[in-house]
């Protein structure tokens, strides 16, 4: 009908792959559809739906694409698949090792959120080096704003892990990562200790054959960064600092190879054109200085 207009609604599709590696696998529920007896389907159609309302209520984006376009998810991918990714057009989720990873359906949001956003928000950027690093890290940062945002919690209730979710039985760790704290999210025997880097002082080299260059150990350091600024700005983080980062992240101002640096003064760039030179602006600044890349 003309002058009808509909609100912006999710597109969510969800395959099983059976435990084999042929993707995306057979489709065990639509958008719309009541939940079915597996809990995988049921939170990862759950998680979709909390990304993509945070995405529109936060920052005006319409799915992932920005446009309306399908979610799609592929859970029980391959035998005792320790790992989630994006492939380009889906989320795939493995059940985990069962060792020391082990995929729980209640506590998987930001996992899911992590790897949705990590291509979404920065499709230019290089994954390796420092510039993967930075990729990971916005990946990161609106995984744990996408958790906070679904549980109400502003910046000081927050507890700024990732990963709990994917910690099998008997880990004795807190989870994969800690924004507030890099480098202290696990110390257990059967995972080692937490090689993440807090600031620029301890920045590990590595080479393209050791984590594509050291993406998730020096993420750690503009992940930092962003906790020290929204902190600092107070409220709820996804609304001033997370509008920071996100309209860094998406200003088609970072080129493939860009570092920690270019980025930094893009986020003060963007929080002086918001916010003028106050508070928000000094916050950021400061963030990034105390971390050593300003």
């Amino acid at each position: 009908m003309a002058g009808v207009h509909t609100a912006p609604a999710p597109r969510r599709e969800i395959y099983d792959a059976g435990n084999k590696d042929s993707l995306p696998g057979t489709l065990v529920r639509s958008e719309g559809e009541g939940a079915t007896e597996d809990e995988m389907v049921n939170a990862v159609y759950n998680a979709l739906g909390t990304t993509f309302d945070f995405l529109l209520t936060a920052y005006g984006r319409n799915s992932l694409d920005g446009k309306g376009g399908p979610m799609q998810a592929t859970v029980h991918y391959r035998e005792k698949f320790a790992n989630v990714f994006w492939d380009g057009e889906r989320l795939v989720l493995g059940d985990g090792d069962g060792t020391i990873f082990q995929l729980r359906p209640r506590d998987l949001l930001d996992v899911v959120a992590a790897s949705l956003l990590k291509e979404i928000l920065n499709p230019t950027l290089q994954y390796f080096g420092e510039t993967g690093a930075l990729c990971e890290s916005i990946a990161d940062i609106f995984a744990s704003l996408v958790k906070q945002y679904s549980l109400g919690q502003s910046a000081d209730q927050a507890d700024w892990l990732l990963g709990t979710g994917m910690l099998a039985p008997g880990i004795k760790a807190k989870a994969l990562r800690s924004l507030a704290a890099p480098g202290t999210a696990y110390d257990a025997p059967r995972m080692g200790k937490d090689p993440q880097s807090a600031d620029m002082d301890h920045y590990a080299e590595m080479s393209l054959q050791q984590d594509n260059g050291g993406v998730h150990i020096n993420s750690g350091i503009p992940n930092r960064a962003f906790y020290l600024a929204a902190t600092a700005i107070g409220g709820n983080a996804w609304e001033k600092t997370g509008r920071i980062w996100y309209d860094a992240a998406t200003s088609g101002k970072l080129s493939e190879e860009a570092t920690f640096v270019d980025f930094a003064k893009l986020t003060a760039a963007v929080a002086e054109d918001l916010y003028g030179t106050g508070d928000e602006l000094e916050a950021v600044n400061n963030a990034w200085k105390t971390v050593g890349v300003l």
